[in-house]
């Protein structure tokens, strides 16, 4: 088995928000997109809570989220893996997180997507973190059901919280 590697984030001038996951499924991996399954609630609860129009196309998306000062990016840079489900991840190597929360002192708020992101954001980031900045563990988007589900509805909710961390006039 070889160690599959995350994506290179995905961020725009003057990001307040940096959401982060665990590290990319399988499809979204094969697709080379963030939250490429397209069951991911991802896309959906994003278009909903900064009110916009769902895009066709996978850059359309991102220069949705870029728009709305949003980036995106894992806690993990690489890892072994068999299949999508973050309880097999195993060689965890994070992303530079503090380097780029360093590069970009606009960032406010770091919201982990789902547990094992907050996880790992709390064993390999914040102890290397010299700044202050918020950190949240959002419920996961992802399809798979989970020991904690919430209805689309309630994600949608809990999700929202990130609107108070960007500009009015963006969103």
């Amino acid at each position: 088995m070889d160690k599959i590697q995350s994506f290179a984030p995905v961020i725009g001038s003057n990001p307040k928000v940096l959401i982060v996951g665990s590290m990319p499924s399988v499809k979204s991996l094969d697709e080379q997109e963030y939250y490429g399954n397209p069951r991911n609630h991802f896309w959906p609860i994003m278009y909903t809570i900064l009110k916009g129009n769902p895009a066709v196309t996978y850059s359309e998306k991102i220069s949705f989220i870029k728009k709305h000062q949003i980036a995106l990016w894992d806690t993990i840079g690489r890892c072994y893996r068999k299949g999508s489900l973050d309880m097999h991840i195993e060689a965890e190597e994070p992303n530079d997180i503090p380097g780029l929360l360093k590069a970009h002192p606009t960032i406010r708020l770091v919201a982990c997507n789902g547990t094992k992101s907050y996880q790992m954001f709390e064993k390999f980031i914040l102890p290397k973190l010299d700044q202050e900045i918020g950190v949240m563990k959002l419920p996961s988007t992802s399809p798979i059901p989970g020991r904690y589900n919430k209805t689309f509805e309630e994600k949608i909710e809990a999700w929202r919280v990130i609107t108070d961390y960007l500009d009015e006039s963006e969103s």
